[in-house]
């Protein structure tokens, strides 16, 4: 292992947890807030141009992000997982050959589905929850620059997790927060005409592409590959594991490696992209019109990406937690892990409950920034907000277990974990609410507003013994590895 090996793995398993994961948290915290802020900025821009299908469109096309972000994470959540794991054990070379094969899979498989989405484009979108043809024309024109960017996407995603979990976080906050602020740029530039207004203080576009929501599309496009370079550039010049073909090594060992780590990121974002499209389809099934529909999907494509902002603190947080998590399991110090976990599990509660509360008093003026152009759309947005802002506080638990069971390798738990918020609750909640709440009497567009807050009180009551259960194994491993020592002394 050379010295700055060393020095990482001796940093990393001996300095105190709660200085360790403050210090490795600001910057995902901030990456973590900046691609979902935006994200958030597509949507209001798009906002700006008074279509409820267009703003629908960008929740139509969520999914196949979704899609894009479950392959990226699994390799990269797959590879970074058994990278810090390995550092752990002080295995360079068994490092370096995960992290070529975790990087070159996810490009293939983005190679793969942007083929795969541009020949079959009508049909994918309406797979994705197209209901209106006007949405239907709409989420062509915005998936297509998605699709063409998706390998670099995945790639990107592969990259900025194996430079986290190897505790650099540094360089991985620099080629996000840098393709962000491209994208920020880019956004009024080709959605525009020039002196349309761009809704920011009566301010009008001076020039513009006026490509409206395919506009949108290429911002994030052209933002995703530059971030692809910067990261590139980052690894080539860190003392992280590099990046090299002659090490792609895609035997059944790795790809096995691979699925541990990441098939609970896979499952997790994979669900996701069903739990979507279930939403997108509901919608479309119980409401009628035209108009309605496009509201609704509007108004809920608007409260997601909202709640996805406010959820990327905590996620940012937990990623901070990972690379702790992952050094010290490796070397066996579950005690540190355990400390690790309880500390972030409070701290994340706390701010939750706080976050919840303002933004529950706001949450006429913040849903009306992004969520649709109609009335209907503007009532829908703030009801369903306040609903999912209400279980917001039980996230920290839930996230955080499912990455603290993802990074010591207890995979089927993670794994049930990751479907459990979105598949095993969400879905059956969106299928079975709204017909419940058109059954009583209020309608069903009730069942839909609250399907996800239903959702969050069951994935909380799931995740409370699986978490409970692993952290009762680590006590037991601390109290035997004691008793031995206590023989050995003797």
């Amino acid at each position: 292992m050379t010295d700055a090996a060393e020095a990482k793995y001796i940093r990393m398993t001996t300095q105190p947890v709660e200085k360790l994961i403050l210090k490795l948290a600001v910057p995902t915290i901030i990456s973590m807030l900046v691609t979902a802020f935006y994200n958030l900025a597509d949507t209001f821009f798009i906002r700006q141009l008074d279509s409820d299908s267009m703003v629908a469109a960008v929740g139509v096309v969520l999914p196949l992000m979704n899609i894009i972000q479950a392959i990226g994470f699994y390799h990269g959540h797959g590879s970074g997982n058994y990278i810090s794991r390995a550092f752990g054990r002080q295995d360079l070379k068994d490092a370096e050959k995960m992290a070529a094969t975790g990087f070159f899979c996810a490009l293939s498989f983005g190679i793969l589905l942007a083929a795969l989405g541009l020949c079959f484009r009508r049909s994918f979108v309406m797979i994705l929850g197209a209901k209106t043809e006007e949405t239907v024309e709409n989420s062509i024109r915005y998936m297509q620059y998605i699709l063409l960017a998706a390998p670099l996407m995945m790639g990107s995603i592969v990259m900025n997790n194996q430079l986290r979990f190897q505790g650099n976080a540094f360089f991985s906050m620099i080629g996000l927060t840098s393709g962000a602020v491209v994208n920020l740029i880019l956004d009024p530039i080709l959605i525009f005409r020039k002196g349309q207004s761009v809704g920011i203080a009566g301010l009008h576009a001076a020039f513009g592409a006026g490509m409206g929501v395919s506009g949108a599309a290429l911002a994030t496009a052209l933002s995703q590959c530059l971030s692809f370079v910067i990261l590139a550039i980052g690894l080539s010049r860190s003392d992280n594991v590099k990046i090299r073909l002659k090490n792609f090594c895609p035997k059944p060992y790795y790809l096995k490696g691979i699925m541990q780590g990441g098939l609970p990121s896979l499952a997790r974002q994979g669900i996701g992209s069903l739990a979507t499209a279930s939403l997108n389809h509901s919608i479309g099934l119980y409401l009628t019109g035209a108009a309605m529909i496009d509201a609704a999907q509007a108004a809920m494509t608007g409260v997601n990406r909202i709640m996805m902002l406010l959820a990327s603190v905590l996620i940012g947080f937990g990623q901070g937690f990972q690379p702790v998590c992952g050094f010290n399991y490796g070397a066996k110090l579950y005690d540190r892990v355990k400390k690790a976990f309880g500390f972030c599990v409070k701290l994340a509660t706390v701010v939750l409950i706080l976050m919840a509360a303002v933004f529950f008093v706001l949450a006429r003026p913040v849903t009306n920034l992004v969520a649709g152009a109609s009335p209907e759309a503007a009532q829908i947005a703030v009801f369903a907000f306040r609903a999912q802002l209400v279980t917001l506080p039980l996230l920290g638990w839930i996230i955080l277990c499912n990455m603290m069971l993802q990074n010591i390798g207890a995979t089927a738990k993670a794994t049930l974990l990751a479907l459990a918020r979105q598949g095993l609750s969400f879905i059956p909640m969106i299928l079975l609410l709204p017909s419940l709440m058109q059954g009583l009497g209020p309608g069903p567009l009730l069942g839909i507003e609250l399907a996800q807050p239903a959702a969050d009180v069951i994935s909380f009551a799931i995740a409370i013994p699986v978490g409970l259960s692993e952290l009762k194994k680590m006590r037991t491993e601390l109290q035997q590895s004691g008793l031995k020592k206590q023989e050995s002394e003797l």
